[in-house]
């Protein structure tokens, strides 16, 4: 039997607004992915700061008994394929950033926040040709829709752009509520390595990271590390084995994480 109960009006779109929590937060994040190195994390020693999870990735935070700041999910099948995960996220996180329909029938606790996500529009060809609008930075494309879609969000009230791999909207999601520094875990972004939460036996999710890689999850990237981070937005990726080049973003140790997030040490 479920340990709470439906929380109502989710269904009928009483969702809380994403403007109303634009530029909210200050300092580190931690966005927790589900990729093979985040086995190796001690995300205990990280627990004061507030954690994006991802899809998957609440296994660990319930292992610790963290509950995630924020829980994102942008597969809609992920709930069907993993349903006790899912359910592990709603039973945790402090808010939720799920499609609508994601919402429709699930048991989410009463006192949890629940934000809907949608995509946002391509920028036109006046955004195409000066790169950036007010909630985006786009590629600088002028007849080209489908370069243009090549973007990022600073506005989620406005809509998410897709990468192809929730960490972009995790990105874009973590910006949005003012955070100026994101350790990023487990984005190891490898198709072979798997996910550190599934085993031989148990079910997986499909994963299309390399089909996607080259057309969408790079250039999306690309865009990021030379538009949007600065010194007021600084991304580090802890994942030594990551597939995104370190000219990108650039990979910190474990010390150095730890200097960041501003842990103790010895």
């Amino acid at each position: 039997m479920s340990t709470f109960s439906s929380q109502p009006g989710v269904e009928s779109g009483a969702f809380c607004s994403f403007e109303a929590c634009r530029n909210t937060q200050q300092g580190p994040v931690v966005i927790l992915a589900s990729g093979a190195s985040a086995r190796h994390f001690p995300l205990a020693e990280f627990a004061h700061l507030p954690i994006i999870a991802m899809n998957g990735s609440v296994a660990m935070t319930a292992e610790h008994a963290i509950r995630p700041f924020f829980y994102l999910c942008t597969d809609k099948s992920f709930r069907q394929q993993q349903p006790a995960l899912f359910a592990t996220a709603l039973r945790d996180s402090e808010r939720l950033a799920l499609w609508p329909e994601q919402y429709a029938g699930a048991e989410v606790p009463a006192s949890t926040a629940c934000y809907a996500l949608h995509k946002a529009d391509a920028p036109g060809l006046l955004g195409g040709l000066r790169g950036h609008g007010d909630s985006y930075v786009c590629s600088r494309a002028l007849w080209s829709k489908r370069a243009r879609s090549i973007a990022f969000s600073k506005d989620l009230a406005q809509g998410f752009y897709d990468a192809r791999t929730v960490a972009y909207v995790a990105l874009q999601l973590a910006y949005h509520l003012g955070f100026d520094k994101v350790l990023l875990v487990g984005v190891d972004l490898d198709q072979t390595a798997g996910r550190f939460y599934e085993s031989g036996q148990g079910q997986r999710s499909p994963c299309g990271l390399d089909q996607h890689w080259d057309s969408r999850i790079l250039p999306s990237l690309t865009l990021m590390a030379r538009e949007v981070v600065n010194e007021h937005f600084q991304v580090y990726n802890l994942s030594a084995t990551s597939r995104i080049p370190a000219e990108l973003i650039p990979k910190v140790d474990l010390r150095q994480a730890r200097r960041i997030a501003g842990c103790a040490i010895a």
